[in-house]
């Protein structure tokens, strides 16, 4: 696996330029978020205390901090870049609601002090990592979790035959070239796949999942390369 990117894992974005890249990099990105907020409506509670690990420049927790203005949000991410430019995105919340741990990766995070979380996010931040790491940080979100509470994960993942793989690669070529990408970018964007970040199908994710303990594991979102799960503690 190739060493840790200073901005966020292995992204190829500054902080500043990454939420207006990420839209017209993968397909439904936006989509992302929005079905996040849409399960956590639905969910039988109102969180107290979310923890978006992984969070970027906060794109997430700046939309679901208007949804839930009585939770108290957590944000992490290995780049220091992208946790201050989450400060700036986040300046206008009050303070009392917004919590900045160190930068850490999920596998790397010793821990939280006070309340632990209703609900974990991790958004496009664990397909970076190798499978023994992708094991460390479910078992990371797992065990930081309160009993009953939400881990809601989303990654890019594997097709399950090589023409799958070359279908989706093709599928994603055509949305960004319809965006205006330049097609030598495209092609350096799609040859990332397993040499940058390692998706795993989506039967393997629900079975690490199963394996780490959760009691409810769920599919969420499906679509070519992208793919969200839900599970509870």
């Amino acid at each position: 696996m190739s060493p840790a990117h200073p901005y966020n894992n292995d992204t190829p974005y500054l902080p500043e330029d990454f939420d207006a890249r990420v839209v017209s990099t993968i397909p439904y990105y936006q989509a992302f978020h929005r079905e996040v907020i849409n399960l956590v409506r639905a969910l039988p509670f109102k969180p107290d205390v979310w923890l978006d690990t992984g969070c970027g420049t906060g794109a997430l927790v700046h939309k679901a901090a208007e949804e839930f203005p009585d939770t108290r949000f957590l944000l992490m991410d290995p780049s220091e870049g992208m946790l201050e430019q989450a400060k700036i995105k986040l300046s206008s919340l009050p303070r009392e609601q917004l919590v900045f741990l160190e930068p850490s990766p999920t596998q790397g995070f010793s821990g939280i002090t006070g309340e632990r979380p209703d609900i974990i996010t991790a958004i496009q931040c664990h397909h970076y990592l190798s499978r023994e790491e992708r094991v460390e940080a479910i078992d990371v979100c797992y065990r930081l979790l309160k009993d009953d509470g939400i881990f809601i994960t989303f990654e890019n993942i594997r097709p399950f035959t090589d023409s799958g793989i070359a279908i989706g690669k093709n599928y994603v070529r055509n949305f960004q070239l319809s965006l205006g990408k330049e097609p030598g970018d495209i092609e350096k964007n799609l040859a990332r796949f397993d040499v940058e970040y390692f998706p795993i199908t989506v039967e393997e994710h629900l079975k690490l999942l199963r394996e780490a303990g959760f009691k409810v594991v769920e599919l969420l979102w499906y679509s070519y390369m992208q793919a969200g799960f839900y599970c509870i503690r």
